[in-house]
Order: structure tokens, then sequence, then C-alpha cells
């Protein structure tokens, strides 16, 4: 298996989950920008914004190449040697506060002297934690994992709430989901059985988030909704500015600055010291954000 036919596969997943977003919100389309990294590579970055669901979303490409930085050969302690990189990375961001935003990332890594990995992961943040809804969310991506081994959901979700949580607010991001990182071939399992869980893990994606966007966008909310909404949309900016790995990468080794962040929402909120009412469903989700829920019943 050779990095060109996981690129291309890449490509048509990225292709997919635009046409599965436009059909379900029925009004926007992405716009396609392409662009050239000038150390090697590029991508294809498509935004999708003022639909009818989605109020910004991203579904991003890219193939990038060349000299492995420095930082990054000490920090995930490589010989050094060139770097080849592809994947997909999206980020949904609804106007309905019923909906909750979604981020997937699948990618592929591999150096010029043989070294190479998969990476990934799916995770879901609501700004109002439903229990029927998480319970949805981690079952389906339990039964991607479970075709291929049955130790990958219970492993990636501890990995996933151990990740994607906010330290300095003692809380985390959503619900969580999977992550995973420099997976290679071991005894048991080889390249193209790891590859074939990482397009498992991909094809998750767009039925997961179209259910979601026809079952809660026509929700009912208000002001006080929608405040809440921007406060948890900052909570979204912290993780992916102070701990997010992929945005780090992205940036040390020269990457699309417009791409990378992506991420962020059009509109987030802080304030001082925000304090939820006693028995709030503001209060019920913040007491849902933590590690080791098992949300599968």
């Amino acid at each position: 298996m050779h990095k060109e036919e996981i690129t291309q596969w890449f490509q048509g997943l990225q292709d997919r989950i635009c046409h599965a977003i436009e059909q379900t919100d029925g009004k926007a389309t992405f716009a396609e920008d392409l662009w050239e990294r000038p150390a090697g590579g590029g991508g294809r970055t498509r935004i999708i914004q003022k639909g009818t669901i989605i109020e910004k979303g991203g579904v991003l490409f890219s193939a990038v190449h060349g000299q492995t930085p420095q930082n990054i050969l000490t920090a995930l302690k490589l010989e050094e040697a060139d770097f080849y990189a592809t994947g997909v990375s999206i980020v949904m961001h609804p106007y309905n506060p019923m909906v909750p935003i979604i981020h997937m990332n699948v990618r592929y890594f591999e150096m010029s002297n043989g070294t190479y990995w998969f990476g990934g992961g799916i995770d879901l943040t609501p700004h109002y934690v439903n229990e029927a809804d998480a319970s949805y969310f981690h079952t389906q991506i339990k039964q991607a994992c479970d075709k291929h081994h049955p130790t990958y959901y219970p492993r990636f979700k501890q990995w996933a709430d151990d990740y994607f949580y906010i330290k300095h607010r003692q809380e985390t991001r959503g619900i969580g989901g999977i992550f995973f990182d420099r997976l290679s071939a071991t005894e048991d399992v080889t390249k193209e059985q790891l590859f074939a869980f990482v397009q498992s893990v991909g094809e998750t994606f767009a039925p997961v988030y179209t259910y979601f966007m026809q079952k809660n966008a026509q929700l009912p909310f208000g002001p006080h909704e929608k405040e809440w909404q921007l406060v948890r949309r900052g909570r979204y900016v912290e993780f992916n500015l102070v701990y997010d790995k992929g945005t780090k990468f992205g940036l040390d080794t020269e990457g699309r600055t417009e791409s990378i962040l992506m991420s962020l929402p059009p509109q987030a909120q802080w304030h001082y010291n925000h304090q939820v009412q006693p028995r709030s469903k503001e209060e019920q989700t913040l007491q849902l954000l933590k590690k080791g829920i098992d949300w599968v019943k």
C-alpha cells in the first residue's frame, strides 16, 4: 500500500462528506480554496457558511511533504528524514444550539526512512448534552471500531477522554468519541488492516452528523440558549488554541494558517467568572462534561 492510494481515498472522502452536508443543509454549498505549501504539497480547503443549518463549517484535505522541521523531530523523537502527511479534517458549527459541534480527523504520516503511522478520531461537542444523542453517537462509533478489533473502542474512547480535556477548566470539551495516533503495523495487525479501520471511521462521519442535523435543527431555542452556545464555543476555542496537536503541527510545518484555524467558530464569547443557574439545563450539561462516562447503554 502506497501513500498515493491513501491520498486518493482521502480526496474521495472529502467529496462524499461535502456532498452529504450540502444535501442535508439544503441551502449553502462549499466554496473550494486550492492552496500550495511553498515547502511542498498543498490541499483543498472547502468552507460552507450561512446555510440553513450550518453557520460555518470546513472539510479540509491536505497532502504536504518536505523536510521535517527540527522541533517536530525533537517533540516526536524521530530521526532526521523527509516527511509526507495527508488527511482530512472537519469541523462543523451549526446555528441551532441544539445541534452539536462535530470534529473529525483521519490522517496518514510517513517518512523517507520508512517510519509511518495512522492517526485520527471523531468527537462530539454538544452545547447541551442530550443523553440519548450521546448514546447514539457512541454506539455508532463503537460499531465502526468493533468491525476491526474488540479493544479499539474502549482504548480509543479513553484516549479521547484524556485528549479532549480542558485542564484549566477541569472539564471535557464535549462528550468525547475516539482518538488514536501513531498506529503502525504489529505482529497482529497489518498496515492494510489499519487503513481499513481508518476508512471505517471516516465513512461514519456523514451518516452520523446528518442524523443530528435532521433531528435537531428545528428544535426551538431563544436568546438564552444562543448566549450559552457562544460561551461553549469559547471553550472550544480555548482547547484548539492551547492543546490541539493538529493545530500545533500545522503551524509548526508552516501550513496554511487560514485552513489550520478553520476550526474556530464564527462567533464566541467569554464572560468573566461565568456562573450557571442551579438545576438549569446548563448546569446539567456541565455535570456531564467529565471523563469516563459509559454512553453506550
